[in-house]
């Protein structure tokens, strides 16, 4: 069943996920903060970080992404009432 959320409501509200992550745990907004929505398909939120790498100066925030990703998925549930995959490009 589809819910009928999509990649551009998702865009339109994403800055919200993101105020809330802050508000609840500031290293994992520092994590997330500059990723890109790259695509949304089956519950799949694809978040791409290749433009933040390019300009990385020794802070690779991926391990730290994988392990509080759930904060994430429960923030973006809170703000959509929708369960989330969160994946990486």
């Amino acid at each position: 069943m589809s819910s009928g959320l999509t990649l551009s409501a998702i865009r339109m509200r994403w800055n919200e996920v993101l105020d809330l992550v802050e508000k609840r745990d500031r290293v994992v907004w520092i994590a997330y903060f500059d990723a890109r929505l790259e695509s949304f398909e089956n519950g799949r939120l694809t978040l791409d970080f290749s433009d933040s790498n390019k300009l990385a100066t020794g802070h690779d925030y991926q391990e730290a992404r994988i392990r509080h990703r759930s904060l994430l998925q429960g923030t973006f549930f809170d703000v959509f009432g929708e369960t989330v995959v969160i994946v990486e490009k």
